[in-house]
């Protein structure tokens, strides 16, 4: 069947057909299933999709909203096969809040999006890299854009600075000519890409608001991205420049113990991001932004290990790996 005449195809998907009680006990199928384009979808062939945390924690309930039976996944990269005139054979990579967790995703041989969904997948960039760009590139510009980009000059403050939001975030800030201070755990230096040198503080031996104090000049940061929640919201807190913002995405413990007289006395703005509630047209927006910082070379995909590359048939390994905390951006390939 050629590209011109396939308005149909039988795809081969994952299926999680009920909630599981925990990541151990998660049972991927692979199964066939036949999709079809709406007038403006794009049916594309999926050439590489990523596993991301949220994919697993959706199979085992932790999103009431997540819909059972479901193929997963809500990052991808691919051929168009079928759309609108002008469309056939683009090359295109894009994500979604809804994909995989409201309605099926991408961790299949085929995918239905929208055509304002996706965006077109960089020369320089492989199937494998352009597929793992997805939730944490979005997660973080979906945060700046929301807090305001930095700007030049700007001290942006990145808590869990070596997680792949972490590292998306300093790419972003650094690209828009922020200085970037990062956080970590324990005694390890920034693994990703950067635009300019960032300072990395050892939060298991500084005191980490004291040290940004120092490291500004005693102004503080301009823009917290706290990728950790509720573990780092006091040093947080405590880093923020006069009307500075702090960007939250992720909690352990709800609950934080939170000084409003300091709150608004600083003039802070608290943002927070939930790119699950964000629709496939409303992510290819974020995507559109990021493109630019791709094509330039100022923004890098993560690098992906041969190891993390599993084929649909060994889905359930590849759920185990994210949810082992694998730092490596884990895909698969149909």
């Amino acid at each position: 069947m050629s590209p011109a005449d396939t308005k149909t195809v039988e795809a081969r998907c994952v299926r999680l057909n009920a909630k599981a009680d925990n990541a151990a006990v998660v049972a991927p199928s692979v199964e066939r299933h036949v999709l079809a384009r709406g007038p403006n979808d794009l049916l594309i062939e999926v050439k590489a999709a990523a596993v991301n945390p949220s994919d697993v924690k959706a199979a085992t309930g932790l999103m009431p909203y997540a819909v059972f039976p479901r193929t997963p996944g809500r990052d991808y990269a691919g051929v168009v096969i079928d759309g609108p005139a002008g469309t056939v054979g683009r090359e295109v990579f894009g994500s979604s809040g809804d994909l995989g967790i409201r309605r099926d995703g991408t961790h299949a041989s085929h995918l239905v999006v929208e055509v304002d969904a996706v965006v077109e997948k960089p020369t320089t960039v492989s199937w494998e890299e352009a597929a793992g760009i997805g939730v944490p590139f979005v997660t973080a510009m979906e945060g700046f854009r929301r807090a305001g980009l930095p700007k030049q000059g700007e001290t942006v403050l990145v808590l869990g600075v070596n997680g792949k939001v972490g590292q998306a975030a300093v790419q972003i800030a650094t690209w828009q000519g922020a200085r970037v201070i990062g956080v970590v755990r324990k005694a390890e230096a920034y693994e990703g890409h950067s635009n300019a040198p960032i300072e990395v503080i050892d939060a298991s031996t500084t005191d980490v608001a004291a040290r940004v104090r120092e490291l500004t000049g005693g102004k503080g940061a301009d823009i917290v991205f706290n990728t950790v929640g509720d573990p780092y919201f006091q040093a947080a807190h405590k880093s923020l420049a006069l009307r500075g913002r702090q960007i939250l995405i992720a909690a352990i413990d709800r609950i934080v113990q939170f000084n409003i007289l300091e709150f608004y006395r600083g003039q802070h703005t608290y943002v927070g991001i939930d790119t699950l509630g964000l629709s496939s047209a409303a992510t290819g927006a974020v995507l559109c932004d990021l493109g630019p910082g791709f094509a330039s070379g100022h923004l890098k995909p993560f690098p992906i290990k041969a190891n993390a590359v599993y084929p649909l048939e060994r889905a359930k390994e590849a759920y185990l790996a994210v949810a082992g905390s694998s730092r490596d951006r884990v895909i698969l390939r149909p």
